[in-house]
This record gives structure tokens, sequence and C-alpha cells, in this order.
């Protein structure tokens, strides 16, 4: 919880989740919680959760790596593992919102695919919205 936490402060989030919301979303069993780490230190983390209102879709939340583990690729890792992992679940499409001001995030999500989609939350901080299609296993 304590990076979720940093997160939480780093963005000034209103919208915070609570301890049972994330032990309600990491026992769905298409939802799940990565942590990256240096030197043992956990440094970095990646939420997806169930989409129940899009079918076969997960939605990216929370993706943080501390500023001193920046330059790593550990964001690209934690993406990777969560694509992976909506995959094997069946998911197909992967969103996620974020703010104008997060131009470096919201660059690396472009990089790796997501485009523009119209609002699908009600998230009062959230200016933009992206989506990524999910290929499935071969």
């Amino acid at each position: 919880m304590r990076l979720l936490h940093e997160y939480y402060d780093a963005l000034s989030v209103m919208q915070r989740d609570t301890p049972e919301a994330i032990r309600k979303i990491i026992d769905d069993p298409c939802s799940d919680l990565w942590l990256a780490y240096l030197e043992e230190n956990a440094v970095g983390c990646v939420v997806l959760r169930t989409l129940g209102s899009i079918p076969f879709a997960g939605e990216c939340k929370r993706l943080y790596v501390q500023p001193m583990a920046r330059g790593h690729r550990i964001a690209d890792k934690l993406l990777d593992a969560q694509e992976d992992f909506a995959r094997s679940k069946g998911l197909r499409w992967i969103y996620l919102d974020s703010y104008d001001d997060l131009e470096v995030a919201i660059a690396l999500y472009r990089k790796r695919g997501y485009v523009s989609c119209e609002r699908y939350n009600d998230n009062p901080q959230a200016t933009v919205f992206l989506r990524k299609r999910i290929a499935p296993r071969s």
C-alpha cells in the first residue's frame, strides 16, 4: 500500500482505493496487482481490474514508478506483465484514464499502442481516455 499512497500523493488523486477495494481487485481472477523491485525494494506498481461495463476488458490503474527508480524501463516491464496476464485471462482490451499534465505517461502509453477512446468512467480528474487491443495468445 505504500507505493499506492505515494502515487495518490504525487498525483493528488481524489478517488483513492481503500484496502478493501484493493483486496476485492486482487480476489477477482481477471484482476491483479504487480510490484517491481530494485535491490529488494518495491519501487513500482500497476493494477489491472476487470471493467464490468465493457465485455472482455480490463482497466490499467495506478501505474507508478518512484522517481529514483525511473530510467530502468520498469513501467514497460510492469505493463508487459499486465498485458500478458490480461491476454491469459481472455481479455481483449485494456482501458486507462489519465490527465493532460502527465505527458510522459501518455507518451509511454501511446508508444505501447494505446489510442484515444470515448470516456468510459466517471473519474472527475481524468481528461484523457485510452485503450489498447490485446491480441489473443497464438
